[in-house]
């Protein structure tokens, strides 16, 4: 392991002040409530390093990209990449194939060794890729998952700054007039993943065990707290180093997948401006611009040509390792701090194959979806 993180439990200096304990989140864990984080990871990732999806569409799926505000770093008859304004490999890829859909993510491995010991655990083998090494695995609901290490790193390209804000006293702008460009966003990184699942509790457990990543928030049923939680949002373990609140989220749902993805901006200008850059071009818009609960990021979400969803987001929190879960429970009004109300298209409740889904899910005696689970994921999504 390249970080040394000390123990997982225990021995870590409690924060002076709960960031979950405020108007948005109830508290943190009860006693006997899950903790979070595992007590003996297999590895420990550093970060999230890019995401894989199949288009039938290549140009048309890059079109969006790069309207969304992505840079092209390179491309093949058969694949396309893309990456951020920072240092960084290429953060998606899109390869050619005869539906839309979500490959899976890749995560980024502390050490080469890592990768090993992957491989001798899950009975697999370390291959080449993307100009590095990686080991292929499978999480409990069936979603490929790409433990990464050595690719190329792509020197930074340009962006523009933060924008200067008049703000009370402090005057950062005099006889300038404020005018943020109208174009396409400037990505500066991947953020986030948030995947659905119908087995939510082993798939957490083997991303803690397995990658050792840890919760910063859990988010439970009203009235079903002691079922455990039915949503977490995931950060990597860098120790003393702050890093993002989630690199990856899960939430129990009837349908298994992708749910969407999140790339950062430089400020809320970029934000607004990228968005009405997107509306201009057709692009259907799915919820914002407000700010979330857990994370706290400036949030507007957009859907591609195919129906898959992209967010652009600033200002997310960043935790470091003492912070323990915080547990709220689930709600749509529970999503944002402020901001319009959650759409029916962000929550997936206009989708005419939700049913479907559920009828399946009911059907399937391996999952965690249940009669009263489903009744009352319903009624938080409308609550």
């Amino acid at each position: 392991m390249s970080i040394d993180t000390g123990s997982p439990v225990g021995g870590r200096p409690a924060p002076a002040v709960d960031p979950h304990r405020s108007l948005h989140s109830e508290s943190g864990a009860l006693r006997g409530e899950l903790p979070g984080r595992s007590t003996n990871p297999l590895v420990r990732v550093v970060g999230l390093a890019g995401l894989e999806f199949e288009k039938p569409d290549l140009a048309r799926a890059e079109q969006f990209l790069l309207d969304f505000g992505f840079v092209v770093a390179d491309r093949t008859p058969a694949a396309v990449w893309l990456r951020g304004r920072w240092e960084a490999s290429s953060c998606v890829v899109v390869r050619r194939g005869s539906r839309p859909r979500f490959l899976g993510a890749a995560f980024a491995a502390g050490a080469r060794g890592d990768l090993d010991r992957l491989a001798r655990t899950f009975d697999t083998t370390v291959v080449p890729y993307a100009g590095g090494h990686a080991v292929r695995l499978t999480d409990p609901s069936g979603i490929p998952v790409r433990v990464v290490h050595g690719a190329p790193v792509l020197a930074a390209l340009g962006q523009r700054d933060p924008l200067p804000l008049n703000v009370g006293t402090h005057t950062a702008r005099t006889n300038q007039p404020q005018r943020p460009p109208r174009r396409a966003a400037e990505v500066e990184r991947l953020g986030h993943v948030v995947l659905g699942t119908t087995k939510f509790r082993r798939t957490l457990d083997w991303y803690l065990d397995t990658l050792g990543l840890i919760v910063s928030d859990f988010l439970y049923l009203d009235g079903q707290r002691t079922r455990g939680p039915t949503m977490a949002f995931i950060r990597c373990d860098l120790g003393s180093l702050p890093t993002d609140h989630h690199t990856l989220a899960i939430a129990l749902q009837p349908a298994t997948g992708y749910v969407h993805s999140a790339y950062q901006l430089t400020d809320l200008d970029e934000v607004a401006a990228g968005g009405e850059y997107l509306r201009e071009r057709g692009y259907r818009h799915s919820w914002g611009i407000g700010r979330h609960v857990q994370g706290s990021q400036i949030f507007d979400y957009w859907r591609d040509r195919d129906g898959l969803m992209f967010e652009h987001y600033t200002d997310g929190d960043l935790f470091d390792s003492s912070v323990e879960p915080g547990w709220a429970p689930m709600s749509a009004s529970g999503l944002a701090q402020w901001g319009p109300k959650a759409t029916r298209d962000f929550l997936g409740t206009n989708d005419p194959t939700v049913v479907l889904h559920a009828v399946k899910a009911l059907a399937d005696v391996g999952n965690e979806v249940d009669l009263t689970t489903l009744r009352r994921l319903v009624t938080a999504m409308s609550s």
